[in-house]
């Protein structure tokens, strides 16, 4: 049996790409376990943090259910950021009901825009309590439960990284959200765990008010549009204060886009900020990245430069898939995402496909604006 240079090389970059992705796989992804929590409440009064633009429709269809939380202390903050869609009367209706709702009014100034950063630093001024727990408008707990399995999971520790799935549409599209949102989570919380943390979801993320304070919130990044969850928890998380909660009643549901070309919008806003993550996790997440990309793209090379070793890529493709699922699948339960345990390969050829598509698009990055 005979082996041509280029499919030697090609061979062993292939067999590279594999060997990466499957240490990532057992090095990080194996440590997602899921650890209960209890439902008791903790004495720690909390203040809850909402920042909204014209976000009537979802505050009427999700602010009650977090006012309506079971916790014995704690208060609502609304930042209303200049909404010019009826926000402000029905907050003002609802205050009448619920006391424990704060409502902070920011004035709409055409001349500058200030962005989500400074209404949620004046919302944080406005905070009574010390633990601060943020949700967007669009965003409803999975259960009253939602602010103690937060609270309780802190154990002491100033941040608390939670877990906010997306309802998709059943569609192409939807699959390819539904994976990058689990996919991501699954990076995010497996490599906290492994003491590198670089990133929290601003719909659900807990950290305290003093932590806030004594980094000088939002500074070093306020130029930026996006980053008050992911570079500001990358800022201020250390080895020994950062927590985990992937208790299922403390998900916080809200609906993904429906379009393509609103998604593409949304994942180039929310990816704008990984310029500013620390050269090594931009190494960590770069590497793992390529790995996976150029996985699938010398796999067709393999079989078009020699046919009849068409077992050699196959075994690899198959090998990849057997591990990742052997360590995946376990995921998939604790964040509640079981179609995806079931049909993984699917999902992770759709998961490269959205690398490739935003690796190309990211050049052509627009600045993307607060609603």
């Amino acid at each position: 049996m005979t082996f041509s240079i280029p499919f030697l090389v090609v061979a062993v970059a292939f067999a590279i790409c594999l060997l990466i992705l499957l240490c990532y796989y057992v090095y990080f992804f194996t440590r997602l376990k899921q650890k209960p929590i209890s439902n008791s409440a903790d004495n720690e009064p909390v203040s809850v943090l909402i920042a909204a633009r014209n976000e009537l429709p979802n505050l009427e269809k999700n602010l009650t259910a977090i006012l309506n939380q079971n916790y014995p202390k704690f208060e609502v903050i609304v930042i209303n950021d200049g909404s010019f869609d009826g926000t402000k009367d029905f907050l003002k209706v609802l205050n009448e009901t619920y006391s424990h709702l704060k409502i902070v009014t920011l004035e709409l100034d055409e001349r500058f825009h200030r962005g989500k950063k400074f209404a949620l630093t004046m919302g944080i001024k406005a905070a009574n309590y010390e633990r601060l727990l943020f949700t967007d408008a669009d965003c409803k707990p999975a259960s009253e439960f939602w602010i103690q399995k937060m609270v309780n999971a802190a154990q002491g520790k100033d941040v608390v990284l939670g877990f906010s799935p997306l309802n998709v549409p059943s569609s192409i599209l939807g699959s390819i959200i539904s994976y990058e949102t689990f996919h991501t989570a699954l990076q995010y919380a497996t490599y906290s765990l492994r003491k590198r943390t670089y990133m929290g979801v601003g719909r659900n993320l807990s950290y305290t008010k003093t932590l806030f304070f004594k980094h000088k919130g939002f500074a070093k990044h306020q130029h930026i549009l996006s980053g008050d969850d992911d570079l500001f928890v990358q800022e201020v998380a250390t080895k020994d204060n950062v927590s985990l909660c992937l208790d299922y009643q403390a998900f916080t549901y809200s609906d993904s886009e429906k379009t393509l070309v609103k998604w593409i919008r949304q994942k180039r806003r929310h990816l704008s900020a990984g310029k500013l993550y620390k050269s090594s996790i931009k190494r960590l997440l770069s590497v793992y990245t390529l790995a996976q990309v150029f996985f699938y793209l010398l796999f067709p090379v393999l079989i078009i430069l020699n046919p009849s070793l068409w077992f050699i890529p196959i075994g690899g493709i198959v090998l990849k898939w057997m591990i990742q699922w052997m360590v995946m699948y376990k995921s998939t339960i604790i964040l509640k995402a079981p179609k995806i345990g079931k049909a993984l390969p699917f999902y992770d050829v759709l998961y490269t496909m959205y690398l490739v598509l935003f690796g190309v698009l990211k050049p052509f990055s627009r600045k993307a604006k607060w609603n």
